[in-house]
This record gives structure tokens, C-alpha cells and sequence, in this order.
């Protein structure tokens, strides 16, 4: 239930929030390890990092008007591929930073950013985790992944992808190799 209080909350916050442009901004939420996110070692649980990270994709979707086109097609927001380092673990009440933004694109995926960040107690930040997620919009009626020239368009964007950063090149490779082995 907390992840959809959660997710009112950034829903109705989003109509007070500045517009996103998804190439170029960071998407930034405040959060706050509360007792339901924490696992039996008293930390926040592994899976609930992947399901705040929900929240971040949808923050960019619905401040840059991505969300227009995906309700008025009906597409789906799928997660085909994901790889999380944790660094430090985060405790009960600490209050932290959800960090989001697109790193480049291919033909129907994107690949996105997310870092949960914190301070020191002197006020330095945090870095507690990082991730990298491949995803896309999958089209039911057509059953394919719609083609990024054709979402950015509809929002009115002409943008040619970054190139990948090694790091995000691994990221590719790896998780093509492990699709071919399925």
C-alpha cells in the first residue's frame, strides 16, 4: 500500500513540478526509509530500491508529457533488463534522493539511470546505489516496442541518442548475452 500512497503523492506533486525535458533533465524525488521498506537485516529491502525506481521512470514520463501519448495509444512501460550495485546500506527514517535520467536510446528501448542518494552527516552526499534499466513502451495492437523517433516526436522532440558510456555499453552487451542464452 505505501507505494501507492507514494505514487499519489507524485501524481499530485507533478502538476506543481517544473516540466522535464527527458533528454536532457535529471528527474529528482525525496524519499524517506520508513519501517515497511526495511527487510529483517533492518535495512531497506533490495527489491524495494527496483520499486521506488518505478516511481522515478514515472516521474520523467509524466513531467516531460510522455504519459499523454502512452494513455492515448495504450502502450505499456515494460523493464526488459536491469543491474543494481548497492554501496551502503540505507537505514530506517534516513531520508534520501531518488535520482533519474535517460542515458541514451536505440531503436524501440532506453536506457535510464537511477541512483539513490543521501548525506553525511556533514553534509557531503551519498552515493547508496546505482542501476542501470533498459526499457520501453510495447504497443499490444502492433505487438512491438514503439520506435523512439516515433514517442519523442509525438511529444514534439528531435534528438539524436548519446553514445553509451562504456559502463552502459557492458550493460547491453551483457544483458544481450543473457537473453541469448534464454
Amino acid at each position: 500500500m505505501n507505494l501507492w500512497l507514494r505514487l499519489l503523492h507524485l501524481l499530485i506533486a507533478s502538476f506543481f513540478r517544473t516540466k522535464l525535458d527527458p533528454v536532457r533533465d535529471v528527474s529528482r524525488l525525496g524519499f524517506r526509509v520508513w519501517p515497511h521498506d526495511l527487510d529483517t537485516s533492518l535495512h531497506m529491502n533490495n527489491g524495494r530500491y527496483w520499486s521506488l525506481m518505478d516511481l522515478g521512470r514515472s516521474d520523467i514520463m509524466i513531467r516531460s508529457g510522455l504519459w499523454r501519448p502512452i494513455l492515448k495509444h495504450g502502450w505499456v512501460p515494460v523493464v526488459s533488463a536491469g543491474q543494481i550495485r548497492f554501496r551502503r546500506e540505507m537505514r530506517l527514517f534516513q531520508p534520501f534522493t531518488l535520482e533519474t535520467r535517460i542515458l541514451t536510446w536505440s531503436e524501440g528501448h532506453v536506457v535510464m539511470e537511477h541512483r539513490l542518494v543521501s548525506k553525511a552527516r556533514d553534509g557531503k552526499p551519498i552515493l547508496n546505489a546505482i542501476a542501470l534499466v533498459r526499457a520501453g513502451l510495447y504497443d499490444r495492437k502492433a505487438r512491438s516496442f514503439v520506435p523512439m523517433e516515433r514517442l519523442m516526436g509525438e511529444i514534439g522532440l528531435e534528438a539524436q541518442p548519446p553514445e553509451a558510456a562504456p559502463e552502459v555499453q557492458a550493460f547491453l552487451d551483457a544483458e544481450e548475452t543473457l537473453k541469448n542464452a534464454a
